[in-house]
């Protein structure tokens, strides 16, 4: 059987492109191996409709929506390769199966890699995240830290002291603001704290307390940390396809990449679509690029 499209990853990207594909009457095979990096998190924010959905809820409802479309196939299979063979593509799984299609959407996201700190993963996910814009209404005016290792610690702590001024930075025994940068969080009256983490404190999952590996505490109910993001696939790089700095498939508006036959939605594209609703909207125009590109064939071969 030749598919249509198929979509690699089930997050709200890869499910709002099946959905889209699925009402174009298209055939398609979405890979999913149940893996959401959203899966920790208590609630889901942000998108209209659905703001403070569980995450497991909303990939129920989504299921429930796409699976209507009988053209909509889930494969919950890992994909292990994806080869150019002809004008299309061959998808091989884990398992050893593969599936021929004529298109390829990559909405596979990005693994998150945090500093090993001890405790941290009994508070990530309750009182410590990652997107103040999905969690910062909930944690706003609390006695908050910011902790990165990395410059983007600047912009975050900007971002942060929007919904609390009462505000550390902790870098964990990094350098990563320039002086100019420490005169203007002073200002600002945000404390700067670089010394290493030693644990985070606290119970049933709410943050109390940071302890150093020199003996100093800081009491915090709550925060903000920056992960590394890895993709969670090559398939972009092995296929040929541009990439940005971080790893995504760089794509144009609607998100098609540099290689023909190859899209890209969601956090495979750009880190800023870990936002649902933003990742959704990626999946919705890949889908809709796919669907134009195949009617175009489609004509032309007639």
């Amino acid at each position: 059987m030749m598919y249509d499209c198929c979509i690699i990853g089930g997050g709200p990207a890869g499910l709002n492109a099946a959905l889209v594909l699925g009402r174009a009457r298209r055939k398609v095979a979405l890979f999913d191996d149940a893996q959401p990096r959203n899966a920790v998190t208590h609630a889901s924010h942000g998108f209209l409709t659905r703001d403070g959905v569980k995450p497991a809820e909303f990939r129920r409802i989504a299921y429930e929506e796409v699976l209507r479309y009988p053209s909509v196939e889930h494969w919950q299979h890992r994909v292990a390769a994806i080869r150019s063979v002809g004008s299309g593509f061959e998808v091989v799984t884990e398992s050893g199966g593969s599936v021929r299609t004529k298109k390829v959407i990559l909405a596979y996201g990005f693994k998150e890699s945090f500093p090993e700190i001890a405790g941290f993963r009994q508070f990530y996910g309750q009182s410590l995240f990652n997107c103040p814009y999905c969690d910062g209404w909930e944690l706003r005016d609390q006695a908050l830290v910011v902790i990165a290792e990395e410059p983007r610690a600047f912009h975050m702590a900007q971002t942060v002291y929007n919904w609390s001024k009462d505000l550390v930075v902790c870098t964990n025994g990094h350098q990563v603001f320039s002086e100019e940068q420490k005169q203007e969080l002073g200002r600002a009256n945000i404390r700067i704290m670089e010394q290493p983490i030693a644990a985070f404190k606290g119970t049933d999952g709410l943050l109390e307390e940071l302890q150093f590996v020199d003996g100093t505490s800081l009491q915090r109910t709550g925060g903000f940390i920056i992960p590394k993001l890895i993709p969670k696939g090559t398939f972009g790089a092995d296929l040929g396809c541009e990439l940005t700095e971080a790893g995504g498939v760089v794509t144009d508006v609607l998100g098609r990449s540099s290689v023909p036959g190859v899209y890209a939605a969601g956090d495979a594209a750009e880190t800023m679509a870990s936002q649902l609703i933003m990742a959704a909207a990626g999946g919705s125009k890949a889908a809709m690029a796919v669907n134009a590109d195949l009617i175009e064939e489609e004509w032309k071969g007639q």
